[in-house]
């Protein structure tokens, strides 16, 4: 029977993810990683699901297939999404696409949309050296993105009533 890390998602399984993570962000480095999980985990509404989408999951964009960092040392950034109602009322009425359901990513371009994440973003980008996006959704997004999109992500933090 097939652990959880050999299931395949988004043409990874989560083993593959998680090990593309670690070396291309966190420069191979365990510790760093674990230091990374343990500020979010600090920060965030109990309740939360955190997962990492993008080119630090798969090593490559998804618009041009680029390799991650391919225009230079902490060029590519980290998309974290919170999963769960209580990060929702984060976001502030017009951080929204879908209102209530799924936010815009808190990023340079938009920062007052989540004026309570900004504190755990800029301890994320200083630890990481590179652009970090945080965007809320619920578990519906997650599954229609995830599951009927096949589109790749990786769990961070399981949300408590699910482990």
């Amino acid at each position: 029977m097939a652990n959880n890390t050999d299931k395949i998602q988004g043409g990874l399984t989560e083993a593959e993810k998680r090990a593309n993570l670690v070396r291309l962000a966190f420069g191979g480095s365990e510790e760093r990683f674990n230091d990374f999980l343990r500020i979010i985990r600090e920060e965030i509404p109990d309740g939360t699901a955190v997962v990492l989408r993008g080119s630090a999951v798969t090593g490559k964009r998804w618009r041009d297939g680029a390799a991650f960092d391919a225009d230079g040392a902490g060029t590519s950034d980290l998309d974290l999404t919170l999963v769960g109602v209580e990060v929702i009322g984060l976001f502030k009425v017009h951080g929204f696409f879908v209102p209530g359901v799924h936010s815009r990513p808190v990023s340079d371009d938009d920062l007052d949309i989540a004026p309570g994440l900004i504190p755990l973003r800029e301890t994320l980008m200083v630890m990481t050296g590179r652009p970090v996006n945080i965007q809320a959704s619920r578990e519906l997004v997650m599954h229609v993105r995830g599951h009927l999109l096949d589109q790749p992500y990786l769990t961070l933090i399981e949300r408590p009533d699910r482990t």
